[in-house]
C-alpha cells in the first residue's frame, strides 16, 4: 500500500497545538505514513512533538467559521487577525493523553482528520511502523528475544528426569497460539499429546509453564477440556495430568471461571475436570472477568480519571462502578492462591479458563512473581513477560487494538495486559527493595503494548510472527530495555534480592489506584512525579558513593546526608 494515497494535505502551517503539561505553542504540522509531527516555530524555540499514529484511539473534529481575531498565545507577541475557517482536531491517545490541534482552513482540517482517521487503523501488521523502524548500531540480524523453551528447557536440568521437550507443534498444527517447542512430562508420547490438543479448547493441551526448584512442584496451564454436553473423556488427556504427579500426591485445577460459567460451557461444547475421571486432582473455581467486561472497567475508570467536576462523592461513586481495583484484587489474590499451592503446600497446579490465552496468562506470570526471586529482576521479569505472554499466545493484536477512547464498536479488545502490568505495580508498591525494575518500565510496557516502534507486541501468536517474518525484519523491545543506558534508567536503585517469596496483601487498604499510568497526564501527578524522580537521583547517587567509599550505610542513617526510605516511596 502507498501511504500516500491516504495523505491529501503532507503539511500545515500556523497550527496551535494543545497538550497536557505544556503551554499551547504555534508551529507546523507534518503527517507520514506513520507518524503526526508537530515542529514548534516560535522564536527561541525547538521544541518537536513526534506522535506514532497507532497510538491514536479516537478523534473528533469540529469546523467554524471565523472572522475577527484569534487568542494571544503565551510568547506570541500579539495576536493575529483571521478569517474564513478553522477547524479543531481532537486526538485520543491510547497512552490517555489527549491532544488538540487547532488548524486553519477547513478543508486542511478534514484532509487531516481523514488521514489521521485511515492511518491510524490499519489491519495489516506488515505495514505497520514496527517493519520500517531502523534504530542506529543495531541490526535485524541481531538476537530476538531473551529466551526460549528449548534454551528453557536446557538450562532446568532438574526436569530431565520426568520431562521432555517436545517438538510436537513445530509446523503449528497441533495448536496455532503455542511456540513450536514445549515442555510435558516424559512419559507422554507425541501421539498422546496431539489427541489430548483435540480434547482442549484450540489445541490448548496441558504444558509446564513453572518449575519450583525448592520442592519440585509444577505450574502446568490450558483451556478448557471439550466434554460437551454428552461427558466426553479422553484417556490420553488424563494421562497426561497423571504423569505430572506422584501415585500418592494430589494436584490442584485453579479454574478461573465460576462453576456456574463451567457448567454453562458444557451446553457449548466445552466443559471441565470431572472428579470422577481425574481422581488425582481437585478443582478450584476463582471467576475472574474477561474481554468485554474488563474493557468497560477501563473505560469506566478512564473516564471517571478525567472527570474535572471537584465533587468528591462523585469521584468514589465513578471509581467504585469502574469495579476495576476489584478486578486487580480478584487477580492478585486468585495469583496468590496459585503460589501458595505451590510454594506453601507442596501441590502441582494446573491452570485454565475458557481459551487459556488471557486470565490464565496473567495468573501464572503473577505467581511467579511471587514465588520465583529471579523473575523479580528487571532480565527476569522481561524474560518472564516473553514466556508467559508472547510465546504463550496472548493475543496482543486482538486484545490491545484500542484502548479507552476508541468509538468503534468493541470485538476483542481488553486490558488484560495492562491489568497485569497495574498488579504488578501493586507488588512493587509494597515491596519497595524487592524487585528490581521501577515503575517506569512498567509504564514503558503499558504504552509499548499499544503503539511501539519494536515488533515485541505484534500479532496474535508464533505462528503469525513466522509468518510474516517479525523476528527477521523487526526489533525487540526487551533487548532495547537491556541495553546499558535503558537499564540504569529501568533499574531499582533499591532493589535488594531475597530468596523469599513476598506474599502481597489483598485487602482494599492495601491496594491504591496506579497514579502514574491512570493520572499520567495530571499536573498534579506529574508534580508527584518530579518528587520521586529527584529522590530516585539521590539515591543513585549516594549509591556510588557508598561504592567509592568501600561501604554502604544503611538507608535509615543520617550518614551522607540521605533521608530515610519508608516502605510508602516509589521510585
Amino acid at each position: 500500500m502507498e501511504f500516500s494515497e491516504h495523505i491529501k494535505t503532507a503539511n500545515v502551517e500556523d497550527v496551535v497545538l494543545r497538550q497536557p503539561l505544556h503551554p499551547p505553542s504555534r508551529g507546523t504540522l507534518c503527517i507520514t505514513g506513520h507518524h503526526l509531527l508537530f515542529s514548534d516555530r516560535e522564536e527561541g524555540s525547538a521544541r518537536q512533538v513526534l506522535l506514532l499514529l497507532r497510538n491514536i484511539d479516537a478523534i473528533e473534529k469540529s469546523v467554524e467559521n471565523l472572522l475577527g481575531y484569534s487568542g494571544l498565545l503565551p510568547n506570541a507577541g500579539r495576536s493575529k487577525r483571521v478569517s474564513g475557517s478553522s477547524g479543531t482536531i481532537t486526538i485520543k491517545c491510547k497512552d490517555l493523553r489527549v491532544l488538540q490541534l487547532d488548524i486553519p482552513g477547513m478543508e486542511q482540517c478534514l484532509n487531516i482528520a481523514r488521514s489521521i482517521e485511515t492511518l491510524s487503523c490499519l489491519d495489516c501488521v506488515s505495514e505497520m511502523y514496527p517493519f520500517f523502524y531502523r534504530p542506529s548500531n543495531v541490526s535485524p540480524q541481531d538476537q530476538w528475544g531473551l529466551s526460549s523453551p528449548e534454551i528453557l528447557y536446557a538450562q532446568m536440568k532438574e526436569l530431565y528426569d520426568r520431562w521432555r521437550l517436545s517438538t510436537v507443534n513445530r509446523d503449528f498444527t497441533v495448536c496455532p497460539s503455542y511456540p513450536p517447542a514445549v515442555i510435558v512430562p516424559k512419559d507422554i508420547d507425541d501421539e498422546m499429546l496431539i489427541k489430548a490438543a483435540k480434547f482442549r479448547q484450540g489445541g490448548r493441551f496441558p504444558i509446564l509453564c513453572y518449575y519450583h526448584r525448592k520442592n519440585g512442584m509444577v505450574i502446568l496451564r490450558s483451556s478448557q477440556p471439550l466434554t460437551g454436553a454428552n461427558r466426553k473423556r479422553c484417556r490420553e488427556d488424563e494421562l497426561l495430568l497423571q504423569a505430572v504427579i506422584a501415585e500418592s500426591d494430589k494436584g490442584y485445577i485453579i479454574d478461573t471461571r465460576s462453576s456456574q460459567q463451567a457448567q454453562q460451557a458444557r451446553m457449548t461444547g466445552g466443559g471441565f475436570e470431572s472428579k470422577s475421571c481425574y481422581i488425582s486432582w481437585k478443582r478450584l473455581h476463582r471467576p475472574m472477568e474477561r474481554g468485554k467486561a474488563l474493557q468497560e472497567s477501563l473505560i469506566k475508570l478512564v473516564e471517571a480519571c478525567g472527570d474535572e467536576s471537584h465533587n468528591m462523592d462523585r469521584w468514589l461513586s465513578k471509581l467504585e462502578n469502574s469495579k476495576w481495583l476489584s478486578h486487580v484484587q480478584t487477580a492478585l489474590s486468585t495469583a496468590g492462591l496459585l503460589a501458595e499451592c505451590v510454594e506453601r503446600d507442596g501441590h502441582s497446579v494446573l491452570v485454565h479458563g475458557h481459551e487459556g490465552a488471557d486470565s490464565t496468562l496473567l495468573i501464572s506470570t503473577l505467581a511467579q512473581l511471587i514465588v520465583d526471586p529471579h523473575c523479580r529482576t528487571l532480565e527476569g521479569f522481561l524474560a518472564l513477560l516473553e514466556r508467559e505472554l508472547i510465546q504463550a499466545g496472548h493475543p496482543f493484536q486482538q486484545r490491545c487494538a484500542h484502548s479507552a477512547y476508541s468509538h468503534t464498536r468493541l470485538q476483542q479488545e481488553s486490558p488484560v495486559f495492562l491489568l497485569l502490568l497495574d498488579c504488578v505495580w501493586q507488588v512493587w508498591r509494597q515491596f519497595p527493595l524487592a524487585l528490581g525494575f521501577s515503575e517506569a518500565l512498567l509504564l514503558r510496557l503499558a504504552t509499548e503494548a499499544y503503539a511501539s516502534d519494536y515488533g515485541t507486541f505484534l500479532c496474535n501468536n508464533d505462528q503469525e510472527r513466522c509468518a510474516l517474518g517479525v523476528k527477521e525484519k523487526t526489533h525487540c523491545l526487551f533487548q532495547a530495555l537491556l541495553r546499558p543506558k535503558e537499564k540504569e534508567h529501568y533499574s531499582n536503585p533499591l532493589y535488594e534480592p531475597t530468596e523469599l517469596a513476598i506474599w502481597p496483601s489483598v485487602h482494599p487498604q492495601s491496594l491504591q489506584l496506579w497514579r502514574g499510568f491512570f493520572l499520567r497526564w495530571n499536573h498534579q501527578a506529574r508534580h508527584l512525579e518530579e518528587a520521586q524522580e529527584e529522590i530516585r537521583n539521590m539515591v543513585i547517587e549516594w549509591g556510588k558513593l557508598a561504592r567509592c567509599g568501600g561501604g554502604r550505610p544503611e538507608l535509615g542513617s543520617s550518614e551522607g546526608g540521605v533521608l530515610p526510605v519508608s516502605s510508602n516511596c516509589s521510585f
